[in-house]
């Protein structure tokens, strides 16, 4: 499907990977280690509580794997590996499936400036989440399988829009793609904050937070400004991704006015568990694997 299409058409209502129900247990974290870091995050000992921020970290390093693995090789054709950044550590190391040269052809030269910025941050964003587990003496995961071509695929084919979405095709492709991540980075820094014991750490993940809220404010002014093709795309991916991620997300329209900032009724960002962080990127509640991640993600909140 080539988006310079109308836009309307992106995405319906349906739930792109079958059942988006069985809310139980969207609100916890699943963890491999049968809950162990669930209970130091209510205040076990302090080796519990470093354990429970390496995997907080660790966690957040699978999504930056994926972000900067999406815009990297958006606006230069190749990933991480080949941008000089280390891949490798714990879990299951995985590659990335996309189609034969993924650049973009930028047709709007802002939005390329724009997209090659926000791949650097990413780029960034990987080297210093593995800086600083491995400065506290703990190995970053590896990067998980990855897929940026059957994950679109699957996405367009259960909405009933055809065999394929590329979301490297055009401008406006991109943007879209750019959407379904942006919202979901911004909320799953915010809800694993009140976790973070190590102030450092904390601090960290606070200036990530805010470099994702300025890309995820700049990928919505632009849907709002494609006019009602892309307001209408962006409105039901957020409501697609509401459903699997327990209604906490809002288009970039409400009531026919610009929604820019997304929030709750007190102008605070929202807040997104791991587990429903998951739900999103694996595209079905409480699954351990599927859509951008085949094999699941590392580390032990998976």
């Amino acid at each position: 499907m080539n988006l310079n299409s109308p836009l309307h058409n992106l995405v319906s209502r349906r739930v792109f990977l079958g059942r988006a129900g069985g809310a139980a247990g969207a609100a916890t974290l699943a963890i491999s280690t049968g809950g162990a870091l669930l209970a130091a995050a209510s205040g076990a000992n302090a080796q519990n509580r470093s354990g429970l921020d390496a995997a907080i970290l660790n966690f957040a390093l699978n999504l930056e794997y994926l972000e900067a693995e999406y815009y990297l090789r958006a606006v230069t054709g190749v990933g991480l590996e080949a941008n000089g950044v280390d891949v490798y550590g714990s879990g299951t190391p995985g590659g990335v499936t996309i189609k034969a040269n993924p650049e973009v052809p930028f047709q709007i030269p802002a939005v390329q400036q724009y997209a090659e910025e926000i791949a650097n941050d990413e780029k960034n964003h990987v080297k210093f989440l593995r800086a600083a587990l491995q400065a506290a003496g703990v190995q970053p995961v590896a990067r998980p399988a990855i897929d940026l071509l059957n994950s679109f695929n699957t996405a367009a084919q259960a909405a009933g829009l055809g065999s394929s979405f590329d979301p490297f095709a055009s401008d406006t492709n991109f943007i879209i793609g750019a959407f379904i991540f942006e919202d979901v980075g911004v909320t799953a820094y915010h809800g694993a904050a009140p976790l973070v014991s190590n102030k450092t750490y904390l601090g960290a993940a606070a200036g990530i937070l805010g470099v994702e809220a300025y890309h995820a404010g700049l990928i919505r002014l632009l849907l709002f400004q494609g006019g009602t093709p892309t307001q209408t795309a962006a409105d039901k991916i957020s409501n697609l991704r509401g459903m699997l991620g327990d209604g906490k997300d809002q288009g970039v329209v409400i009531n026919g006015r610009a929604n820019i900032v997304p929030t709750d009724s007190n102008s605070i960002a929202f807040s997104r568990t791991p587990r429903e962080v998951l739900n999103i990127v694996y595209g079905e509640v409480n699954a351990s694997s599927g859509l951008f991640f085949p094999a699941g993600v590392n580390g032990e909140i998976r």
